[in-house]
Order: structure tokens, then sequence, then C-alpha cells
């Protein structure tokens, strides 16, 4: 279908005038009649934020994200850019993208005034109407709302003439969404300017004043501590904000590895990756475990992108294995968590009493996930083969290098290894997957205190033996 191309054209196909929160609202109650799932994208977050963040849009207010780092917010903000139109007129050539019915710049004014109906319209798509803007200290009124452009002064221009003004990145969105990151750090100016624009509705630079009736909304985010007490926000500007919409961490392990599943990018290698499930558990297990701990820093949090990268890690360290013994697959085992925690150690910000023991908590945090998921796993599972095997001063030795085979080949022939394998939901056996399930009871019997390990090196090889081996 072809597109209207003026002003006149587009009153004829009875284009709805209405602003951007209309707009939203309109089309997010199309897809709520429908029953469609708005944000597929988005975990766990169904019964808790969404229907937060639906109710806002709903009542046309400008919306604020409370949460810690890695909750989300800033794909939910670019999920909402969803429920705009596929495309949207605006005057051709404007810089503030001016309703076709509503100009609001002078140039767009005049071009009315003096063409009418005849004026050119274009059409421009979701992308060109959202625009975000991580908050820094050195962010100016320059970049979120304009200054007076030196180039159309010299030109000949008068500096009281609104001719003069290039706009910055919040009235170029007109007619959009702008989501600003970490709104606090804004410098108190700053806010007052930005507060100024969106309430009072005019732009005030270098002493010129104008009237600019934007529409658009207005999502920010922010960290609840600085939001909430330290106040870091200006009074008026806060009060700006009709809906608060609380994120949080993922509240169940399946959760978490859903958006592990979802976000994490396998090592490319020749061998396939395999990883199962009960690797990931201990995953999700860690980064729980971590947010529980008194000893981290819960104004920072633990954010899922520390599972996320923790899931790659793991499985590159299976691919290196593989690509250096030949394995046809790569599975990851426990011998390759120590890698995994030893990669991510930066990632998490400790409280400062704690300096010096940071790896001490992450390997208490290690051995109370793999232990959590070993019970809930294998509790009442008959272990007595396996430890049968001890009974006779029998070691096992494992290694980050130590094929799949050569770990199997160590037990024989081991009963009850399909029954290990079932319990920890393994439906296609293959030497990588028992090799990992047998690692993984070994490391769970230790725990338990039912065998004993020997550990060469940070990395290094791994020695299981009974109880009663010297």
């Amino acid at each position: 279908m072809t597109l209207p191309a003026t002003i006149g054209e587009l009153r004829t196909a009875g284009y709805p005038d209405r602003t951007v929160k209309e707009e939203l609202r309109a089309n997010l109650l199309v897809k709520l009649g429908r029953g469609e799932q708005l944000f597929p994208s988005i975990v766990g977050f169904d019964t808790s934020v969404l229907p937060a963040l639906e109710r806002g849009i709903l009542a046309g207010h400008d919306l604020i994200l409370l949460g810690e780092r890695g909750q989300a917010k800033t794909r939910l903000i670019r999920n909402v850019v969803g429920l705009l139109d596929e495309d949207a007129p605006a005057i051709a050539g404007c810089e503030v993208n001016d309703h076709p019915y509503r100009p609001i710049c002078a140039r767009c004014r005049a071009l009315v005034a003096s063409e009418g109906d005849a004026v050119p319209v274009s059409w421009i798509g979701r992308d060109q109407r959202y625009a975000e803007k991580l908050a820094t200290p050195d962010t100016s009124v320059a970049d979120l709302i304009g200054d007076v452009d030196p180039i159309r002064v010299a030109e000949g221009r008068y500096l009281a003439d609104e001719l003069t003004i290039h706009y910055g990145l919040i009235p170029r969105t007109n007619r959009g969404i702008v989501a600003i990151n970490e709104l606090p750090d804004l410098p108190e100016r700053i806010q007052v300017a930005l507060f100024n624009i969106l309430e009072e509705r005019d732009v005030q630079i270098r002493g010129y004043r104008i009237r600019l009736p934007l529409d658009l909304l207005l999502v920010v985010t922010a960290n609840p501590e600085d939001y909430t007490h330290r106040g870091r926000i200006v009074s008026p500007l806060k009060d700006r904000f009709g809906t608060q919409v609380r994120t949080h961490y993922p509240e169940t392990l399946t959760d978490e590895i859903r958006i592990m599943d979802q976000e994490a990018r396998p090592p490319a290698g020749d061998a396939p990756i395999r990883v199962p499930r009960y690797m990931e558990e201990v995953l999700a297990a860690v980064t729980a475990e971590l947010r529980r701990s008194p000893h981290v820093n819960h104004r920072s949090g633990v954010s899922v992108r520390y599972s996320i990268g923790n899931l790659e890690t793991l499985s590159a360290a299976a691919v290196r294995r593989a690509a250096r013994t030949g394995e046809p697959e790569a599975v990851p085992r426990v011998c390759d968590l120590p890698a995994v925690l030893e990669a991510s150690l930066g990632r998490v910000e400790f409280d400062t009493i704690e300096e010096g023991r940071e790896e001490e908590i992450l390997l208490r945090a290690l051995r109370t996930a793999e232990l959590e998921v070993f019970r809930r796993r294998l509790s009442g599972f008959d272990f007595a083969p396996i430890l049968s095997k001890f009974a006779g001063g029998f070691v096992a030795e494992t290694s980050d290098l130590t094929p799949a085979s050569d770990v199997l080949g160590q037990f024989g022939d081991l009963p009850g290894l399909a029954k290990l394998l079932e319990r920890l939901g393994v439906e296609e056996e293959s030497p990588g997957v028992a090799a990992s399930a047998v690692e993984f009871a070994l490391e769970g019997l230790h725990l338990s205190r039912r065998l004993n390990k020997e550990q060469s090196g940070r990395l290094g090889a791994y020695r299981y033996e009974g109880p009663s081996a010297s």
C-alpha cells in the first residue's frame, strides 16, 4: 500500500491524531486482547514486573525502572519500542519529527502556514523513534537538549532566532521513546534542565527561551539505593515519573538457566558442545549463593551476565579439552569449574572488609552449590557400587585434560551407571556425558564426607580415594 505523501493525503486517509502515549496504549490493548506474549525474550517477569509495566503504559505515565545491574532493565525498554506503530508520519525534513497535524518547531509552523495540506510527509520507523543515553557526569545540556549552532549564526541569523538552535537528543526523538540509563549519575543542573523540558515544555539555551511541547515517553533506569536513599535525583524530576517498576533477579534456578541458554554464545570448535543440565544447575546455584552471601556488595548485585559468562567459560573449557584430546564431543565436567571461578573472580564486587578472601568466598559458594544440586538430584541414590570400588585402596584420578575414556577406564564396568545418568536427567548416554556424571557423583560424595579428595595445583589434577586410605 502506498503511504500518504502530503498532509492532505494523510487527512484523506483518516490517519489518527494521537500522542505517543496514546499510540502505545492502543497497541498494548490490542496485544492484550489477542493474548499475545508481549516480550518473548524477557524471562521470569510475567507475574511481577510486566504487569506493573503494562499498567504504567496504560496510565500514560513516564516510567522509572529500579533494579541492580543485570536485571534486564534496558532490554525491557527496548522491547517497549515494539509497541510503537511500524511507521509514523512526520513533516519531511524536520529535525524534531513534527507531527503533520501539530508542528512545534518554527520551521515547520511557517511551512504549514504557507503551503497548508501540500506540505510533504515522510515516514519514520520504530528504530528512528527511539533514543538511548547512558547518563555520565560529563553529559551536557547540549547533548540532551541542544545549543546554539555557530554555523547558523555565521550564515546571518540572529541569536534570538529559534532556527539557530541545533537540537539535542531529546527534541530529536520527539514523538518517540527516550531512555536514560542510570539517571542519578546526571549532574543536578542537567536534571533540572531535563525536568524543565518535560514539565514546563520550554527550552532555555544561552538565555534564549522557546516553547517546545514535545510528545514523547521518557523511561529511565536507576539503582534503588541511589533513587530512594542517597538523594541523587532532584525532587521535581522524581515527581515526574508516574509509575515505578521494580525489577529483580531470576527467582528460580529454572529461570536463571533459561536466560543462560538464551543468551550464552557457545565457543566454536570441531566437537559439538553438550552441557548436562545438572552442570547448568551448579552454575545457577553459584550465582544464587553469591546473591545471598553477606560478603558480596549487594548494592552492585550479581548480574545474570555473571551466570551467562560462566556458562560460556565452562563450555570453552570442555571445547579446549576436546581439541587437546581428540574427543568427539565437548562435555563440561566438575574439573572445569575451578577455571570458571578463576575467570569470573573480577566480576563480583565484595565488601571491602573481605579484601584478600575473594577466592575463598567464591570456592565456598561453589562447594555449597555443588552439594545443593547433588542432594537434590541424587538424594537416596545407592552409591554402594561406586563406593565399593574404593574399599581396597582404589584411587580415581582426573584433570581438566583427562579424556572421558580415561576417566571411565579407571572404573571398568561400573554397576549402576545407567541409573545414575537417569537420576541426573541424561537422556542420551555417551562417554563424555558418562564421565561428567561420574565426576559429579565423586565430587558430591567428597562434599558429603564419604570420599577424600586431593587437589594438585589451582586447576590441576584431582585424586579421589576412600576414607580409610592413607
